[in-house]
């Protein structure tokens, strides 16, 4: 059975309110273990304040706080399994690992037990996590795209880390003359600039034009503000829509519509899901006619990391246009 260490937070950058990357240092006297890109090794809080999964009187699952009896929160161990952002090699220079984290908030009002904790404490530096001494999962580049000609990422929100940790991978055993014929696209969506948290390093990725390394950025924001149409390299709308105008496929909220009619149902809210939806936009420095180029039917793989919804969708798009589907599943 694998120890159980406690790491120690050395560095904590936020992007954004909510959302944040950190790196962690081992146990001292120790190192993480030997990992592949895209797996994802479990962290643990001491100090969360702990919660009991009810169901309202219209059944819907919410989470109530558990309380001692004096009325203060119940605070306990919480281990929550989180991507590495961090590639290998970064992993083997310096020792540590790197997180790309929000701070979750659920339809009722609550907040994720695991993050609030982590999120609460001020300096975040110093701070400490328990660890598993084991890193492990199979959505990696080995197990889930072998012998794939074209690989397509698509991220949401912090489904971004287990890209990052490839391509950087990737590019590094480039670098080191093990090129490569795979030709990678990236897609990343978040709802703003500043909540697309590698997009400089993949930005730099991408303009490096690394020889045996043949990568594309996409990058998108859901909120787009009138600022963001300046960015020739800045697309608009969610992941899988973006991803589906690229294709030139219909959104999924006017597919919805287009459906509701057909068999004859009501469609007046799907209209109205569609009518709020932000239409997606390629910039307009980017080539839609490249991208679809990379992504031939047959002879393309599809990876997808996020919000469940969004993974769904992306399996949909799969299946029309005959790409091989991966997710990562919990």
């Amino acid at each position: 059975m694998a120890e159980r260490r406690v790491a120690t937070i050395t560095s904590w950058v936020d992007l954004a309110p909510g959302l944040a990357v950190f790196r962690l240092k081992p146990q001292p006297g120790s190192s993480f273990p030997e990992y592949a890109a895209g797996q994802y090794i479990a962290l643990t809080r001491e100090n969360c304040k702990l919660t009991v999964r009810v169901k309202d009187h219209h059944g819907v699952v919410q989470y109530a706080p558990l309380r001692n009896t004096d009325g203060s929160p119940k605070l306990g161990p919480v281990t929550h399994s989180y991507s590495i952002a961090s590639a290998p090699c970064e992993t083997k220079d310096r020792g540590e690992i790197e997180i790309y984290i929000t701070l979750e908030k659920y339809s009722d009002g609550q907040l994720g037990r695991f993050t609030e904790s982590l999120f609460r404490v001020n300096p975040h530096e110093g701070d400490t996590l328990g660890y598993v001494d084991r890193i492990v999962g199979n959505f990696t580049l080995g197990d889930r795209a072998k012998g794939a000609e074209h690989v397509v990422m698509v991220g949401t929100g912090t489904g971004l880390a287990p890209f990052v940790g490839m391509m950087k991978q990737a590019a590094h055993e480039a670098k080191l003359g093990r090129a490569s014929s795979v030709k990678y696209t990236l897609i990343h969506a978040n709802r703003t600039v500043g909540e697309l948290g590698y997009d400089d390093p993949l930005r730099k990725l991408e303009a490096e034009k690394i020889p045996g390394f043949a990568f594309a950025y996409v990058r998108s924001v859901s909120r787009p503000t009138a600022a963001d149409a300046n960015d020739p390299t800045l697309c608009q709308g969610r992941a899988n829509n973006l991803f589906r105008s690229i294709l030139g496929l219909p959104t999924r909220e006017q597919e919805v519509v287009d459906e509701a009619r057909e068999a004859g149902r009501d469609a007046t809210a799907a209209q109205q899901a569609l009518d709020k939806s932000t239409k997606p936009r390629l910039g307009s420095g980017v080539d839609g006619g490249t991208l679809r180029a990379r992504m031939p039917g047959d002879l393309t793989t599809v990876l997808t990391c996020g919000n469940s919804e969004g993974m769904e969708d992306i399996k949909r798009i799969c299946e029309k246009s005959r790409f091989k589907f991966e997710m990562e599943e919990w």
